[in-house]
């Protein structure tokens, strides 16, 4: 008699999940291989805008900030700015480059106008972190440098990135705040925005330009492929409970 009851419940339940579960299901895996073909189509537009803006012939400063004052994005824009380096305000970020450890070099740049502006002049190893170690790399008077424009972090971009060793001027996260303060800059004369140099020779060869890697995820197509496939195959099982259940 049990038994009897229970039959016409498991019934109704698979009906139940035939009729209401699966294809709600359906729609939600559907909506999500929709939600990564959209943003496919925006990420392929963000790294189409970059490339162009790094292959541009290079800008000078008056033009990149209007370009912020407009609302135009200027990452990766290349750049071209004239100045004198602030040695003793260099800042370090703790980086690779090519296998080996070491640190990326921001220098205070100095420009006519009195402003300065942070240049990541490239990469020095671990053991040459101070600069009386590479004294060849401490070039004096007026310098033009080129390179691509980096935006301001306006926080630790996560939690897993260690903060920053202000005691021992090592950075994890560029802080460009926090580098003016430590170089004992003005906050008001920093622009709000990084140079990182190109790969442009150096006397004595460091810091070693050109450190920057353009290379953004786009992993959205293999995403949209997997939500479709799984609605896909859960469709595949939803007709085969169905018509088995007619059967």
């Amino acid at each position: 008699m049990a038994e009897a009851q229970a039959a016409p419940k498991n019934s109704r339940l698979r009906l139940w999940m035939l009729v209401v579960l699966l294809p709600g299901a359906f729609a939600v895996l559907i909506g999500l291989g929709t939600w990564q073909v959209q943003r496919l189509a925006w990420k392929e537009d963000l790294l189409a805008s970059i490339e162009q803006r790094s292959r541009m012939e290079p800008a000078d400063i008056e033009a990149i900030e209007r370009q912020i004052a407009e609302g135009r994005p200027v990452e990766y824009r290349t750049a071209t700015v004239t100045g004198e380096f602030i040695h003793e305000g260099e800042q370090y970020f703790f980086a690779t480059f090519n296998g080996q450890t070491g640190f990326y070099v921001y220098t205070p740049l100095e420009l006519a106008d009195g402003r300065y502006l942070f240049v990541n002049r490239g990469f020095v190893p671990y053991d040459l972190k101070k600069p009386d170690t590479r004294p060849e790399s401490l070039p004096q008077g007026v310098q033009t440098i080129t390179g691509l424009v980096r935006e301001k972090l306006s926080e630790k971009p996560s939690f897993i990135v260690p903060d920053n060793d202000e005691v021992q001027n090592i950075y994890y996260w560029k802080d460009l705040d926090r580098m003016a303060v430590n170089a004992g800059l003005p906050a008001d004369s920093v622009l709000p925005f990084f140079l990182d140099a190109d790969a442009t020779p150096v006397p004595g060869g460091l810091p070693r330009g050109g450190v920057t890697v353009i290379d953004l995820p786009n992993n959205h197509l293999q995403y949209a492929i997997t939500w479709y496939g799984l609605a896909a195959a859960l469709a595949g099982v939803g007709l085969f409970a169905w018509f088995r259940r007619k059967s």
